[in-house]
């Protein structure tokens, strides 16, 4: 298992674990990191800069996709392979997808938006009117700034990849793939079929890492500390930070 801490805690810190996805998650929870989103993938790239550890190397996110035999796959916020790793990077070892329970299921339906059943590309100044591109990096504003910086990266466009849709349709209930967000190349991909859990991949946490915050917490409303964190072009970690500060 290699750790690497890339982003020292000013603020936000975060970490990668190279290790299989059940190995990695586990060593991120116990040293109190959660699991990194999209948003929050995007904010600190744009944060680090094009030629930072984090711009230049993939991982998996919070997210996942939901593949729905002769259905539209859904891309949901939390995925439900967050909460049976184990089980879910056993059955890639096996050789077999991982079926989440209808419980499961409905609950990552709750915060969902519609992903492709086929490869698309969407281009880097139209992240803004693209529902897929908006929800994943947490608004239009997010999406616009992340748009902005591939394109000032050089990148003019992103790559988004699904499960063939063969594939999916010979499956007798839904399954769920882990989200995989590329490093910055000659494009950006967006990776929604990738396998292997069981491999020594990287994934990503976040955590607040400023001293002293939790005293204070009670000063600041969550309506100031979401103006702080849009000033300094860091959104989508107000829930994430309010839940830490009360712990």
């Amino acid at each position: 298992m290699e750790i690497i801490d890339d982003i020292k805690p000013i603020g936000v810190a975060s970490r990668v674990v190279h290790a299989p996805f059940d190995k990695a998650l586990e060593s991120l929870t116990e040293n109190g990191y959660d699991v990194i989103s999209l948003p929050q993938n995007a904010q600190l790239r744009i944060q680090q800069g094009k030629n930072s550890y984090i711009s230049k190397n993939g991982n998996w996110t919070r997210e996942g996709i939901l593949y729905v035999p002769n259905g539209k796959p859904k891309l949901v916020r939390n995925s439900p392979i967050l909460n049976s790793a184990r089980e879910a990077t056993e059955a890639h070892r096996n050789g077999n997808e991982f079926y989440p329970t209808p419980e499961q299921v409905e609950k990552a339906l709750v915060d969902s938006v519609d992903f492709p059943t086929q490869n698309i590309e969407i281009p880097a100044d139209r992240f803004t009117e693209e529902p897929l591109t908006i929800y994943a990096f947490g608004g239009e504003e997010q999406a616009r700034a992340y748009g902005e910086f591939l394109k000032n990266a050089g990148i003019q466009k992103m790559s988004v990849w699904a499960v063939d849709k063969g594939h999916v349709n010979k499956q007798s209930q839904p399954f769920a793939r882990q989200m995989w967000l590329w490093y910055l190349d000659l494009e950006s991909l967006l990776i929604g079929y990738y396998w292997f859990l069981d491999n020594d991949y990287w994934l990503r946490g976040v955590k607040v890492g400023a001293e002293g915050t939790a005293q204070n917490s009670e000063s600041y409303t969550p309506k100031q500390i979401s103006k702080v964190l849009n000033e300094l072009k860091i959104c989508g970690l107000e829930t994430q930070i309010l839940d830490r500060l009360k712990r």
